[in-house]
């Protein structure tokens, strides 16, 4: 299921021994643009704090309740290593929250999780990578960092980054939606990673290897809460891309 990042923020979560903050922004990696960790405000319970929760420890999200719920104590959630929240997160953080908690290392192997394509959480089928070979050389941004960022075409400006579409199945960034408003009054845009030629992450500035025309006659999309597979469908084809959809895992994985 796709959904909007921003329809997320502000939602409970819920642990197996009750509430215990609501999130607050995600982070994600500059290479696979997948989400690593929903960043959660536990403001209310412990001070000071944040706390960074990995797709593998995600339930699903209640619309109805505005809530997440996380397959985690209380206690494991308290005990797990603080973020310096003056610095960028390290590998060496990473590692450490992940053998907390007991998560694979998704930065481990030649998949986006891993050993696999999409986020095994089956405890059983989990894989400890080796880490002893070369990993990925990656920084993991916040969505908060990157909403607003420009959106240049090949031929000038688009619009600027307005939200990311996200897939909760594997946790990528599946779109970013574009607010297109100051060249073409009241559109939203949606553009997949994939279709990014740079990313220039000191300049806030996303470049796309598409035209302004390419753009405009796309198939609009108004309403991204309502999107469906025949909109993708359609899209794909208009800009002649193979939809992300055609090397998922087989349904029914978990």
């Amino acid at each position: 299921m796709l959904f909007k990042a921003k329809a997320l923020t502000n939602f409970k979560m819920e642990c197996r021994n009750g509430l215990f903050g609501r999130v607050e922004q995600f982070y994600f990696d500059d290479m696979h643009w997948a989400v690593r960790y929903l960043v959660a405000d536990v403001a209310t319970w412990l001070p000071g704090r944040s706390v960074l929760i990995s797709p593998y420890s995600l339930g699903a999200a209640s619309r109805d309740r505005r809530t997440i719920y996380v397959n985690l104590t209380k206690k494991q959630i308290e005990d797990s290593p603080d973020p310096d929240s003056d610095k960028p997160v390290s590998q060496q953080f990473e590692a450490a929250h992940s053998d907390h908690f007991g998560w694979p290392a998704y930065w481990g192997g030649p998949f986006m999780w891993g050993a696999y394509n999409y986020v095994e959480q089956n405890q059983q089928k989990w894989v400890r990578p080796r880490l002893d070979g070369p990993l990925w050389d990656y920084h993991l941004r916040s969505t908060n960092e990157v909403d607003g960022y420009g959106i240049e075409a090949k031929d000038g400006r688009v619009g600027h980054v307005d939200d990311f579409i996200l897939d909760d199945q594997t946790w990528a960034i599946r779109y970013l939606v574009v607010d297109a408003g100051h060249w073409w009054a009241g559109a939203k845009v949606l553009i997949a990673p994939q279709w990014i030629e740079q990313v220039s992450w000191g300049d806030s500035k996303v470049t796309v290897n598409l035209t302004r025309d390419a753009i405009r006659a796309a198939p609009r999309c108004d309403e991204v809460d309502l999107l469906t597979r025949d909109y993708e469908e359609q899209l794909h084809k208009h800009y002649e891309r193979l939809g992300y959809w055609m090397h998922q895992a087989p349904a029914g994985r978990r």
